[in-house]
């Protein structure tokens, strides 16, 4: 066969590739045109999105919001957007409010994950006081749900009640001696305290371990929430002495995003997230939630924001309509924190809801029909 000096030339070639593609030099390169694809699709994808509209809303809600504040907005492990203030970045610890609920909620699903406790759990089945007093039909559920039907104190009586208990332990058996039930466990939703904290003082006896040596344990460490702590006030509360940084909320929500995981790490089951996203109350049911939450719905210990047009939820959260607004947006896949640094007196809810408008005209959905 006659080999013409093209074709030996082509085979010469061809012979130089197949040594290059055998050497060892042929793994740096990949390693060095991923890194600079990587960084390309960054570049691009960071230039595609323009925040300065948020920006200047947030310049113009500065008054309502306050001087000192971290907003942070993340998807796909990449910070989106972040605006700090001087002395308050995104790592600086903020008071949580009722927001603490969600994170307390989180930890009692992990031990219901681990078979230690169970929805259909009686509360008398660790806190037998409870028989005592005519509420022997309240479950771990109903605690979650906000169903327990105990009645809560109002206004000064609230403030007084709060200051006066030395541990969980003392509140929540005042729940059975002190309070009457105003309506069946399961048959109505009540804005308060009252649920997670019963549901935080079962873990405790369930686990013979303090509420917040179980939450360091199952949530907080295994997040990297490192600047989260329930004990920064006087008496720990599992539904209201919470604080947390903005990052550290955000590596909560992208753990819920991810359906449970959170860097490989399994937090919470499937089928947990599945329940605190569940819709759980009917509007009929709502008969006692502050007005800055009319218009929510609620799940296992969180709120649905939104749903689509299936009524499957798109939008969960906490929200803390005088101070923080923490959400989940599942259509769009991004977690968003706006973290002040104290409670405020009035509700922000038109402000939060303005600011949530200004991020969906940024972001891009995955073809999420809304309601």
């Amino acid at each position: 066969m006659n080999i013409t000096p093209f074709t030996f030339v082509e085979m010469k070639k061809k012979k130089e590739h197949i040594k290059i593609v055998n050497s060892y030099e042929m793994p740096k390169y990949l390693k060095l045109l991923a890194v600079t694809l990587l960084i390309s699709y960054s570049i691009s994808t960071k230039a595609q999105l323009d925040f300065s509209p948020l920006d200047r809303k947030l310049i113009t809600y500065k008054q309502e919001l306050g001087l000192t504040y971290s907003c942070l907005i993340e998807k796909d492990g990449k910070i989106l957007f972040k605006k700090e203030s001087p002395d308050f970045d995104i790592k600086t610890s903020g008071t949580l409010g009722s927001s603490s609920q969600w994170l307390t909620a989180a930890l009692v699903l992990s031990l219901v994950d681990q078979g230690k406790l169970s929805l259909d759990d009686n509360v008398t089945q660790y806190l037998p006081i409870f028989t005592t007093y005519g509420k022997k039909y309240i479950t771990l559920k109903h605690c979650l749900t906000g169903q327990t039907g105990i009645e809560s104190p109002k206004g000064i009586a609230k403030l007084f009640e709060k200051n006066k208990f030395e541990s969980l332990e003392d509140e929540v058996n005042s729940y059975a001696s002190k309070h009457e039930i105003l309506y069946n466990p399961g048959t109505a939703f009540m804005y308060n305290a009252i649920g997670l904290n019963l549901a935080a003082r079962m873990v405790e006896v369930a686990t013979k371990k303090s509420f917040e040596q179980m939450l360091m344990e199952k949530i907080v460490r295994p997040l990297s929430m490192k600047a989260t702590s329930f004990s920064d006030n006087d008496r720990i509360s599992p539904s209201n002495s919470g604080s947390a940084s903005a990052l550290d909320m955000t590596n909560f929500m992208t753990m819920l995003l991810n359906k449970g995981m959170f860097n490989g790490k399994r937090i919470l089951s499937e089928q947990a997230v599945a329940n605190m996203e569940t819709l759980q109350i009917d509007a009929n049911k709502m008969k006692d939630i502050p007005p800055a939450l009319t218009g929510f719905t609620y799940g296992m210990g969180e709120w649905v924001l939104d749903k689509d047009a299936h009524g499957q939820p798109t939008v969960i959260g906490f929200p803390n309509m005088y101070g923080s607004w923490f959400y989940v947006d599942k259509c769009r896949g991004y977690t968003f924190v706006l973290l002040t640094k104290s409670l405020q007196m009035e509700s922000k809810k038109e402000t939060y809801l303005a600011i949530k408008k200004i991020v969906d005209g940024i972001i891009p959905d995955n073809g999420c029909a809304t309601k």
